[in-house]
């Protein structure tokens, strides 16, 4: 009995928490409408994209020009031998645009971005400061939660776009040194590889994704109640989670895109 009793308290306590968490995040949809709508300062807004897009672009440089050189050069070596050199083109789009890059890019920003962002607004919740902006009639979640949200979205699907240039041009003149391959004809089939529906796939999974991240830090940043420990640790438990829903989010568009094939 003590364990039924256990298990069915678990259950309530994960159900009570998924309720609310929907209502944070449908919150959040509401008051970003009212924000676009509204005339107001974007002074944190822009701060948010600079933190989140700006100062990331060397790492995803890296990232993805590494990605893509290394499918390029393993390709042009082995494909050939199996009378198969032109699917490159085709592996280099499924991996880069439409698996691995917004999936990749998605953790790099929620380990950097996601991780600054609760601990500032648990920092917040311990030096009251959420407390004073209610007090003058400032809602916290239109103020502090939506230009976040606006940001690491807006962030995310520039980043992801970013990353395809990357890795799919940029990582053809890495493999120049190595490889002699025309531009010309690397150019025209990775066209002719390309789909308007891998684009759309791989812009709706970083818009996707940027709203996931943005929702779990601002969440788990409002969870810290009052001692300044609670901070890190919220921290890290927002990472932990935006992992899991970001490979779930990206798993199911996966496989949406491939039934609707």
């Amino acid at each position: 009995m003590v364990l039924i009793e256990r298990i069915g308290k678990r259950a309530f306590e994960t159900g009570r928490g998924f309720s609310y968490a929907m209502g944070f995040f449908f919150l959040i949809l509401r008051e970003s409408f009212f924000y676009i709508r509204q005339r107001k300062s974007r002074r944190v807004l822009t701060f948010q994209i600079l933190f989140t897009a700006v100062e990331a672009l060397p790492v995803i440089a890296i990232l993805s020009l590494g990605l893509g050189a290394i499918i390029i050069i393993q390709g042009v070596a082995l494909l050939p031998q199996f009378g198969q050199g032109q699917l490159v083109y085709t592996i280099l789009i499924t991996v880069i645009t439409r698996e691995l890059g917004p999936i990749l890019t998605a953790f790099i920003i929620a380990a950097r971005s996601g991780t600054a962002i609760a601990t500032e607004l648990g920092n917040m919740v311990v030096s009251h400061e959420i407390e004073a902006y209610m007090a003058n009639g400032i809602s916290p979640i239109s103020y502090l939660v939506v230009p976040r949200f606006l940001g690491v979205t807006i962030s995310l699907v520039l980043l992801n776009v970013y990353f395809n240039i990357f890795g799919l041009l940029g990582s053809y003149f890495v493999t120049a040194l190595l490889a002699t391959i025309d531009f010309r004809d690397y150019f025209t089939n990775l066209l002719n590889a390309l789909t308007v529906v891998d684009v759309m796939v791989s812009l709706l999974k970083s818009a996707v994704s940027g709203a996931i991240i943005s929702t779990v830090a601002t969440y788990y940043g409002f969870k810290v109640e009052q001692a300044s420990t609670e901070v890190p640790v919220m921290a890290i438990k927002s990472v932990g989670q935006g992992f899991i829903l970001l490979i779930t989010a990206n798993a199911f568009l996966t496989v949406m895109y491939y039934l609707w094939l």
